[in-house]
């Protein structure tokens, strides 16, 4: 991927640095796998405010994305690669030998034209998925399973990846992309290869309105209310407000969230870093 800045000729641009969209091949979506979707402006079912900020945005529609690559043994040709409003990752659309399509989280390197597999002994080559225990240690990989047939639930965004660093019975051992050693059952799938668009992190929006088209309002800092309305509000002047916490008083550094008896726990070989 490559970015591009632009030449300040309005406020908005003059630190606009934006995603040149090099490797997107079309901007219209395949209509079979598009569905409507709705926006909760953070509001629940009873219409209360549960999470502050979010609200207005431009309109999207949900692309569906096959994070299984239930197909097993059927060879598909990469058609497109797209931009999809609701990841940071681009989507590459699928043409199965068979005549079906499907949406896949599109790592980086896939071109179009290429032929990419899904199965139990496929190679492990860019784009194809296949077990764990059927993937060579050291690989880089993606769109990594938690649960046999549950779907990939690990290392989705933009540029991301996880390495399989060892195999110990009948459990993988990965390294995440925060840096956390967590065991996975073998017979898990993943996607060889990292996610696709590696520079979204050196975009600049340039202006708020661009966050706004996101759906992002205005966001008031702690700091600056009375001590009603936050726990770091009040003082006189431009007070620190003491430790950085919520406006339900749960710390923001430093303070545990993971349940100390959680099931799980029993995976992680090492917490992430800090």
């Amino acid at each position: 991927m490559a970015v591009k800045k632009y030449n300040p000729v309005t406020p908005g641009t003059r630190f606009r640095i934006g995603n040149a969209y090099t490797e997107v091949t079309t901007n219209i979506p395949e209509k079979s796998l598009v569905a409507p979707m709705k926006s909760t402006g953070g509001r629940n079912s009873s219409g209360h405010m549960t999470v502050r900020y979010r609200g207005g945005g431009h309109k999207r529609k949900y692309r569906i994305i096959d994070f299984k690559r239930s197909k097993h043994d059927v060879a598909a040709t990469v058609k497109t690669i797209e931009y999809d409003p609701n990841r940071s990752a681009y989507i590459a659309l699928l043409n199965y030998a068979d005549g079906e399509k499907r949406y896949m989280l599109a790592p980086n390197g896939l071109t179009v034209g290429q032929e990419v597999l899904a199965g139990e002994s496929v190679a492990p080559e860019v784009g194809n998925s296949l077990m764990l225990k059927n993937i060579p240690l050291g690989t880089i990989i993606h769109n990594i399973e938690m649960h046999p047939g549950k779907g990939g639930m690990i290392a989705r965004a933009a540029g991301t990846w996880a390495q399989l660093a060892a195999k110990e019975e009948k459990y993988a051992i990965i390294r995440m992309p925060s840096g956390e050693v967590r065991k996975i059952l073998l017979s898990c799938y993943a996607t060889v290869g990292t996610v696709s668009n590696p520079d979204h992190n050196l975009q600049s929006m340039g202006k708020a309105g661009r966050k706004r088209w996101l759906g992002r309002r205005p966001h008031n800092r702690g700091v600056v209310m009375n001590p009603v309305d936050h726990p770091m509000g009040g003082g006189e002047g431009r007070s620190s407000g003491g430790h950085p916490r919520s406006r339900t008083g749960v710390f923001a550094k430093g303070k545990k969230t993971r349940h100390a008896k959680k099931q799980s726990s029993k995976f992680i070989i090492s917490k992430r870093k800090k």
